[in-house]
């Protein structure tokens, strides 16, 4: 809240006071108060926009006895300032003058015409533009969560309803929301409190009787059973909530939210929370979005198409016809060779998603039109192209995409080739497209011939031959006559301006010329944004149909960049079977392949119902992890109608990947590393299914020896002699080996490494069966860790080897690591290499010369 006294208005300025009473209407936002061309922040909010913005603090004058902090942008350059509040998860209200100066007595009639929010953006230049930006809605009652999800730059509006903490913490996760509301007495604070655009809502606002009529009022229906939202009470709160805020913040009707779509977690492939920022689907474990899934699969042409491509990655399909339906397109389109023109058509589309939302807020701008207009003239080319399309879906898509001859001869009648981004100094329409319109802007272009004949007239009454008529923004019309030839001006003449060597000045006659420019200057400027508000109730009809065409555009273009994958990286289409299993021959991991310098090994696995679980061994650094999550992303792809990378994939049913992978804490909340892994393990033992895949790396880690290995065997054998699920599961721990002997549904294979004296390399290549070692001690002498402690190292695990260890036992002195050892030389460590036997002696010569130099 600003620090003034907001009751006690009398005492300020009337300027101030209006200000005030505007800010009332917005006391969380900054508020932008329009002064000329100038928004201007006053008290609380000029000293918060000074930080954040780095512009200058100031004052102006006093108001109520004190002075006024302020601050200022300059209104032309604003979307780049409320671009980096939207950064900031800051709101901005915007007020504009709405009165006339002219006829006010006191401030100028002012009001708040639009509020920006981190989850309310239209924009162009404050979105990013291959990033979905999702406003949404959480409420908690008593048998779980409704959640609710707009974009609204698209339309798109999505709710669910979730049981569980883990399954809302998912949610949260998949859609990754700008900004998010819940309610004030909101009690699971913990899964939000990490979201910098959290904003808290008054209960009333998520009441179901509320809510529902606004969703009723706003897609004009009697009931929401047509919908699918006859049962889901908390998700038609939370939805009812969101709408109320977005009508708040917009201030104007909002007809492109047309329909509400129930998303049904069981239609996908679940993904928990940490599955997802494991396998480093949309971003990598650091935040960013460099070798994640998506940047490997994302070529595509438009920015619409890349945000549903990243939608589709979070949403991977259970249902096998949808799936073989995506795989049949791209099938056809590599066949054909399509997909190549295909693409490059696409790319002259744009962004018409987010257009059309502009258009249905109607602030669309002028450049928005254009690229619409380039947009429906790239149509007919398509429709061509598909015209002999033999896929179901492609011959779907192709109806979708519509035509709209008339809108698009409309918009070519209407728009300037290259128009101006504002419609606000005019400019936008064509000549010829308004027979007034042309002319009142030839009247307000000066009428050049009558200047013409102006200027020869008063050459020859004047007899001065300097002398001309001109024209400038900041004086008008002027006849100008050089210095030395201002004598022969007529008394009639009225001095305008002196410059260094000439007079100007004006006459009654070309005054009365001026007025009339200027006032056909702006009947042609009002004309023409009069037209120009035309335009959109010209075009909103189509309003549905545009959506449409956005929407099949869009996933044109991600069938068309899978098949464009497909051929540059060698992926090959998987076979689905209704058998339980998953079979990969000479599969690889799409993102490491992509970023390694080296050949890629590709590896297989085979899960069936007799090789339930893969117990995975081998060295550090030998890639069991990279092998696991391929397996997962091989899966995953599959189930977004993708070609993937393997020459082969036969895929079973599945209904959930989980991966436990990494070592992270979470401090925050006083979950340890160990309790973090024991969290995720239990939601594993109390999902996972038959048809599961479940991947475990490193079970037991954070505890002692023995606690670790008895709860990665029990979770072990309970995910394969309980669940039944289809697991990889990664350790070090080599008696968990012994499964494969007393479970017939448990296999064992091993990453290799080959020793090279006290180095090692890594094979990469899976192969049946148990690992003979860990090679634990030379990745560490890889790692740099001191060769003192390698060595010591080595005769401890000698030690240890060479002895029944039961149990621990305190070390001798005799036992105890000896760190005071000199470390050996480089010559010693070279002679430990040689065997003389095998040496001639030139072989011999030359080594001793080569231990001199090592001396």
């Amino acid at each position: 809240m600003n620090a003034v006294d907001h009751q006690n208005l009398e005492k300020h300025t009337p300027m101030m006071r209006q200000y005030l009473t505007l800010k009332t209407e917005a006391p969380d936002m900054l508020l932008f108060y329009r002064m000329g061309d100038f928004y201007e922040l006053f008290y609380d909010d000029a000293k918060r926009a000074s930080e954040l913005l780095g512009i200058s603090l100031t004052a102006r004058g006093k108001s109520g006895g004190d002075p006024i902090p302020m601050a200022g942008i300059p209104y032309h350059a604003v979307e780049g300032y409320l671009a980096k509040l939207v950064q900031l998860r800051v709101s901005v209200a915007i007020c504009e003058q709405i009165g006339d100066p002219a006829t006010s007595k006191g401030p100028v009639e002012r009001k708040i015409v639009r509020i920006v929010t981190p989850g309310t953006l239209t924009d162009e230049a404050l979105l990013q533009e291959r990033q979905d930006n999702l406003l949404a809605a959480v409420y908690h009652g008593k048998v779980g969560f409704g959640y609710a999800t707009l974009d609204i730059s698209s339309g798109r509006f999505v709710v669910t309803e979730l049981t569980t903490k883990e399954g809302l913490e998912a949610e949260l996760q998949r859609t990754n929301p700008a900004e998010l509301l819940y309610s004030e007495d909101f009690s699971e604070m913990g899964l939000i409190n990490h979201f910098n655009g959290k904003r808290r809502r008054p209960e009333w606002e998520f009441d179901y009787d509320t809510s529902h009529r606004l969703l009723l009022e706003q897609f004009g229906t009697k009931d929401l059973y047509g919908f699918g939202l006859g049962d889901v009470r908390l998700s038609i709160q939370a939805a009812g909530c969101l709408m109320q805020y977005v009508k708040d913040t917009q201030r104007t009707a909002l007809p492109h939210i047309n329909a509400i779509v129930r998303f049904n977690q069981y239609d996908s492939i679940i993904l928990d929370a940490a599955t997802r920022r494991n396998l480093e689907l949309t971003r990598n474990l650091q935040g960013g979005s460099e070798n994640t899934l998506a940047s490997v699969l994302d070529n595509t042409a438009t920015p619409m198409g890349s945000r549903m491509l990243q939608r589709w990655i979070h949403e991977p399909l259970r249902n096998h016809h949808h799936i073989r339906a995506r795989l049949d397109v791209l099938e056809e389109l590599l066949d054909s060779g399509n997909f190549e023109p295909l693409h490059e058509m696409l790319k002259a589309l744009g962004d018409v998603e987010r257009i059309t939302a502009r258009l249905a807020l109607r602030n669309a701008r002028p450049r928005d039109f254009a690229r619409l207009r380039q947009a429906l003239s790239c149509l007919p080319e398509i429709q061509m192209l598909l015209a002999s399309c033999q896929s179901t879906r492609l011959k779907e898509l192709a109806l979708s995409l519509g035509e709209f001859p008339e809108e698009h001869a409309l918009l070519s009648r209407a728009i300037v080739d290259n128009p101006p981004m504002l419609i606000r100094d005019g400019g936008v329409l064509k000549t010829g497209y308004n027979p007034e319109l042309d002319e009142w802007r030839r009247l307000s272009q000066g009428a050049s011939d009558y200047l013409d004949q102006l200027e020869a007239r008063e050459k020859a009454r004047t007899g001065a031959s300097t002398l001309k008529v001109g024209y400038n923004r900041v004086h008008g019309y002027y006849i100008e006559v050089s210095r030395r030839e201002s004598d022969l001006v007529p008394m009639s003449y009225q001095r305008r301006q002196t410059l260094k060597n000439t007079e100007r000045y004006i006459i009654a006659e070309l005054k009365e010329h001026e007025e009339k420019v200027l006032s056909s200057q702006g009947k042609a400027l009002a004309l023409e944004k009069q037209l120009w508000d035309e335009l959109f109730d010209l075009l909103l009809p189509k309003l549905h149909e545009l959506q449409e065409f956005a929407r099949a555009a869009a996933e044109l273009d991600v069938l068309s960049n899978f098949a464009e994958r497909a051929e540059l990286l060698d992926y090959h289409r998987p076979e689905l079977s209704a058998d339980s299993g998953i079979l990969i021959e000479a599969g690889r991991h799409a993102v490491v392949e992509r970023v390694s310098q080296t050949p890629f090994i590709a590896n297989p696995v085979a899960i069936n119902p007799q090789r339930r679980m893969l117990i995975v061994t081998g060295p550090n650094m030998g890639g069991k992890s990279t092998y696991m999550r391929q397996v997962a992303l091989i899966t995953l792809m599959v189930h977004i109608g993708c070609f993937v990378p393997a020459q082969k994939a036969v895929i079973g049913p599945v209904d959930r990947i989980f991966t436990r992978i990494g070592a992270a804490d979470d401090l925050a909340s006083g979950r340890s590393t160990f309790m973090v892994e024991m969290t995720e393990t239990a939601n594993i033992l109390h999902n996972a299914t038959p048809d599961s895949l479940v991947l475990m790396d490193e079970i037991g880690r954070g505890t002692s020896t023995y606690d670790g290995l008895s709860l990665a065997w029990a979770a072990a054998e309970y995910l394969a002699n309980k669940l039944n699920a289809m697991t990889l599961f990664a350790t070090h721990y080599f008696e968990l080996t012994q499964l494969a002997d007393t479970l017939n549904n448990v296999a064992n294979v091993h990453l290799d490494a080959m020793e090279h004296g006290d180095t090692i390399a890594f094979m990469h290549a899976v192969q049946e069966g148990a690992a003979s070692k860990s090679y634990g001690l030379q990745v560490a002498a890889l790692a740099g860790v001191p060769s003192k402690v390698v060595q010591a190292a080595k005769h401890k695990l000698h030690h240890l080897e060479s002895r029944d260890y039961d149990a621990p036992q305190p070390m001798t002195g005799q036992q105890m690591l000896n760190f005071s050892e000199p470390e050996p030389s480089a010559v010693q460590l070279k002679l430990k290499q040689i065997d003389p036997d095998q040496l001639s002696a030139k072989q011999a010569l030359d080594l001793l010369y080569e231990l001199k130099a090592l001396s």
